[in-house]
């Protein structure tokens, strides 16, 4: 694994760290394939029950390495016109479909696809010094990494429109307002908060977790019959499971239950 792209596994949680603070992590194409490579890695290892999604230095990510990008264009190099489809949509539907939960650990700023990244996960947890900015229009651009999809599931449409159209940046506390963050801890507790979580979920029932995310996001884009319809077929794969009859004789017999994640 590159340099740029840090990979720890530790008690059933994957750790994965944006490593370019002297750019505040921006997206280099190498970057980018080290991540897509990790997450989908971690996706497929049974071993891995949660994932945290970390950045070093004084950002998180703030998105698309202009000075990259800007190279490759003025060398007549036509890959930065495909990377959101060789890279950010891969990336996005690994972080939305991966069968455990994502956590973003959101230290500094998260701008553009760096803010993309954090919507696709599932909890986000912020630094008192992070913040959000979508700044595609102040480059020309329109929105890409899954933001016209996630932001507006995860704050409403209006409030996803201002931000993407104003391009002004939101501190976290704003950021937790708005249900954009699941909480606020100060810097030096960020990534320890957000590992503990990630502990505690790879202790659950991941299997079940899966079928959550799968039942949520469906429901999101179908009308109440299918969306019942793929309740009911995802409860009964839950019921197939070790989990399913081990917790409810766990319950009976007031016991914790331990949960193995098929």
């Amino acid at each position: 694994m590159s340099d740029v792209l840090l990979v720890d596994r530790s008690e059933g949680v994957a750790t994965l760290t944006l490593n370019r603070p002297e750019s505040m992590n921006s997206l280099s194409v190498e970057l980018k394939e080290a991540l897509l490579e990790a997450t989908r890695d971690v996706s497929g290892d049974p071993s891995v029950r949660a994932v945290v999604l970390a950045g070093t230095g004084r950002g998180f990510c703030v998105g698309q390495d202009l000075r990259e990008h800007v190279a490759l264009i003025e060398a007549g190099d036509p890959s930065p016109l495909s990377t959101v489809t060789d890279h950010y949509n891969p990336l996005v539907l690994t972080l939305a479909r991966m069968p455990k939960p994502v956590i973003a650990a959101v230290n500094g700023m998260a701008a553009g696809a760096g803010a993309g990244l954090t919507f696709a996960c599932d909890f986000r947890i912020a630094a008192k010094t992070a913040g959000f900015l979508l700044a595609f229009a102040n480059v020309g651009l329109t929105l890409d990494s899954g933001v016209s999809w996630t932001l507006p599931r995860l704050i409403g449409s209006a409030r996803a429109l201002a931000l993407s159209i104003l391009a002004e940046p939101i501190s976290a506390e704003s950021a937790l307002e708005m249900g954009l963050v699941n909480a606020v801890v100060e810097p030096d507790h960020l990534l320890p908060a957000a590992q503990e979580l990630a502990a505690r979920l790879a202790q659950g029932p991941t299997a079940a977790y899966a079928a959550i995310k799968q039942s949520i996001s469906y429901a999101a884009t179908s009308d109440l019959e299918s969306a019942l319809a793929k309740e009911g077929e995802l409860q009964v794969a839950m019921g197939h499971t070790e989990d399913h009859p081990a917790a409810t004789a766990a319950f009976v017999a007031k016991q914790k239950p331990v949960f193995v994640g098929r």
